[in-house]
């Protein structure tokens, strides 16, 4: 989900900020920084293309202050992506919290795609690139299995409460319909980025929105959900089945 970044010259200057913090509270500003910086370089000239020291360059701290905190650029990596997913978890979480109806779920929806949209190319990029890193070592691949995974059991959990509240069964698993919405998120943004008029910000809003109404006019109520289907009224007995030509 969203991502921010921060120029190292703003980070050079909340670097002054950690004199007044705990140890602890220091130690995770520091994080907070070379995380910032470390995206913002990935993004633009990859994760391969970028070295330890053009990191802490551009997030103001030294050599010291990284190796004090990663063993090196691998680990600032998978710690990269634990953060972006529990960040990306934790929006999700909230926008559910706060929505009292799936309808007010689809307008925080909507904010939160425009936000991310005055950086949609950035923030693309470092996700493509977290993706090609891990799929080229393949003791990476289940962990970025598992992100995804977590991402898509968030985007379930936010979707049976909107059918729940609609009173309604899903036609297949509430967790199919949240692969295709990830799914549909990702590639989305690939075309909104490639080809800006081909699709408003809204785009992937919409999709889901729709999708929702799909499977719930496909949807059997609960009372009517164990019913029996009723045999036609016109069927023909069997006898005179096998008696026709």
């Amino acid at each position: 989900m969203g991502y921010s970044f921060v120029s190292g010259q703003r980070a050079k200057e909340a670097v002054t900020i950690t004199k007044r913090l705990t140890r602890q509270q220091s130690r995770q500003v520091t994080r907070e920084h070379i995380f910032q910086s470390a995206a913002e370089l990935f993004a633009g000239q990859g994760v391969s293309g970028t070295s330890v020291e053009q990191i802490v360059e551009a997030a103001g701290y030294t050599r010291g202050a990284f190796y004090g905190n990663f063993e090196g650029k691998h680990e600032l990596v998978l710690a990269l992506l634990e953060q972006r997913t529990q960040h990306e978890l934790e929006e999700i979480q909230a926008m559910t919290r706060e929505a009292a109806t799936f309808e007010e779920m689809l307008d925080h929806l909507r904010s939160w795609h425009r936000r991310r949209d005055q950086s949609l190319a950035s923030w693309l990029a470092l996700r493509t690139e977290l993706w090609l890193y891990g799929l080229r070592d393949p003791e990476l691949l289940p962990v970025l299995a598992d992100r995804e995974r977590r991402s898509r059991d968030a985007i379930a959990r936010a979707l049976a409460q909107g059918f729940a509240a609609r009173g309604v069964t899903t036609p297949a698993p509430v967790e199919l319909l949240a692969l295709i919405v990830h799914a549909l998120d990702d590639g989305l943004s690939i075309q909104r980025v490639l080809s800006p008029d081909a699709g408003g910000m809204d785009s992937v809003v919409d999709v889901v929105e729709l999708l929702m109404k799909s499977w719930t006019a496909l949807a059997r109520s609960p009372e009517h959900a164990t019913e029996p289907t009723a045999a036609p009224a016109t069927e023909p007995p069997t006898e005179n089945l096998e008696k026709t030509p």
